[in-house]
């Protein structure tokens, strides 16, 4: 997978291309050969990957860490994920993923997904993470997470 980060793509530091909310950010991905299908289409399970960094490099650009959580014992885990095809990628294709949090409640995060061909909308996606322990007992999301989505917080 490709994260482009070169100097004439980046927008704003660490090549956060959207400084309008720090609850949105956006990353070009170049489509991989092995990433598609024997059509040369980007897989269907390959977006999921693709959401995946989205949200990853999302807490990254706003001063979080995935993997500092995890080692204090907290885990965000997906509870569901849909997912809504519109258009085809294809091998080679650079692709504009933008991701935001779209609410926060005292234990999940709600995520949206766009991903791009230039101007041409080819897939958009939602998904809902729950905070666990390492047991898998829901926690409350840490206050670093919580003002996220800022306005949009709700509990509940």
């Amino acid at each position: 997978m490709f994260i482009d980060t070169s100097a004439s793509s980046r927008r704003g530091p660490g090549g956060n291309r959207n400084e309008t909310s720090m609850n949105t950010h956006e990353i070009d991905i170049r489509v991989r050969y092995s990433e598609t299908d024997a059509m040369g289409f980007l897989h269907h399970a390959n977006y999921f990957v693709y959401f995946e960094l989205g949200r990853t490099e999302l807490l990254r650009a706003q001063g979080g860490n995935y993997r500092q959580m995890e080692e204090e014992g907290q885990f965000m885990v997906v509870v569901s994920l849909e997912c809504k095809y519109r258009r085809p990628a294809r091998y080679d294709d650079l692709l504009s993923l933008t991701t935001r949090v779209e609410r926060v409640t005292p234990a999940k995060i709600e995520h949206s997904y766009r991903l791009h061909r230039g101007q041409e909308l080819l897939t958009e996606a939602r998904s809902v993470l729950a905070c666990v322990d390492r047991a898998g007992v829901v926690q409350r999301i840490p206050d670093a997470l919580r003002g996220l989505d800022g306005a949009t917080a709700a509990e509940g």
